[in-house]
């Protein structure tokens, strides 16, 4: 039995990191939504949105543009903040700078934010999990998976490059910022999310694999 004059396990210090899922885009080279297909039973949007709220991170902000209206019916049973990108036709960063500025306005005590990709099948919470470890561990301010040789979504930046994530512009989004060497990165090696869904063969050959 411990000592009663013992002093109380100090408690975990909370790591408060909210969380953007970019979905804004207009899926032209698949053809439809591609937000909407199923992989396992649930449409890749809703698969993304499950794996952020079963993660430590809140809020979690979706970032709509393209295909708003079929979209947000699949994000009301969710505790998500649904925000639409009307310039959603610049790129991805613009999708960026809004779903910054929404973490922004929700809480200015927020030490980190995770941007996560609506498109790869192989997100899970466990990835988001291995990413705040790994800053943590690491102490950088950006952390990245990384696959194909690169550093890529989904990412954790820490707040003091929000600032930088709100000036980004273009199609590239954060990819000067993950691979430019300014800041340096913590990579996370998760080769499985070299697979998106970005063309109807992209698609088949995930379902060939995976079944």
């Amino acid at each position: 039995m411990a000592d009663a004059l013992s002093p109380a396990p100090v408690a975990e210090r909370p790591f408060p990191c909210g969380l953007i899922v970019l979905a804004a885009g207009a899926s032209t080279r698949m053809g439809q939504p591609k937000q909407l297909l199923e992989v396992g039973g649930r449409p890749l949007l809703v698969r993304a949105v499950e794996a952020a709220l079963a993660a430590p991170v809140w809020p979690v902000v979706v970032v709509l543009g393209a295909h708003a209206a079929p979209l947000r019916p699949l994000l009301a049973p969710h505790p998500v903040l649904v925000v639409e990108n009307a310039a959603w036709a610049e790129g991805m960063a613009s999708s960026l700078r809004e779903g910054i500025a929404t973490l922004a306005q929700f809480s200015r005590r927020l030490e980190a934010a995770v941007v996560v990709l609506a498109d790869q099948p192989a997100l899970d919470a466990t990835v988001i999990r291995r990413l705040i470890a790994a800053h943590h561990a690491s102490g950088r301010d950006v952390v990245a998976a990384r696959y194909a040789g690169r550093h890529g979504a989904p990412a954790l930046f820490h707040r003091r490059l929000f600032p930088r994530l709100a000036a980004l512009t273009g199609e590239a989004g954060a990819r000067e910022l993950l691979n430019g060497g300014d800041p340096p990165v913590a990579a996370v090696e998760l080769p499985e999310l070299a697979a998106d869904l970005d063309t109807p063969e992209d698609l088949h050959r995930w379902r060939e694999r995976n079944g």
